[in-house]
């Protein structure tokens, strides 16, 4: 009673679906991200051919490596920050 217990509190079912939700939109709106850069700067906007080509591909294997390798390079950098407590203002 009034977290005098020591124990963590508990979560519920309506905050687990919100996290998960929100987890979704986040991972939705990264991939969403991803095609759009990636395909703006890899496809050749005449589509002269119905395949995608060697060139394309290859670009297109870069750019999601690069993007996904940048992601996890911002999160280790705003975890350390959270951590340290530089991120928000905090310190």
């Amino acid at each position: 009673m009034f977290g005098l217990g020591g124990s963590a509190p508990q979560v519920s079912s309506q905050q687990k679906l919100q996290a998960a939700e929100a987890e979704l939109d986040m991972v939705t709106g990264m991939f969403n991200s991803l095609v759009e850069q990636c395909h703006s700067k890899c496809i050749n906007k005449a589509y002269s051919e119905s395949d995608v080509s060697k060139q394309e591909a290859l670009c297109l294997d870069r750019c999601v490596s690069k993007y996904f390798e940048t992601n996890v390079q911002v999160g280790d950098n705003m975890q350390k920050m959270g951590q340290s407590g530089q991120f928000m203002g905090r310190q």
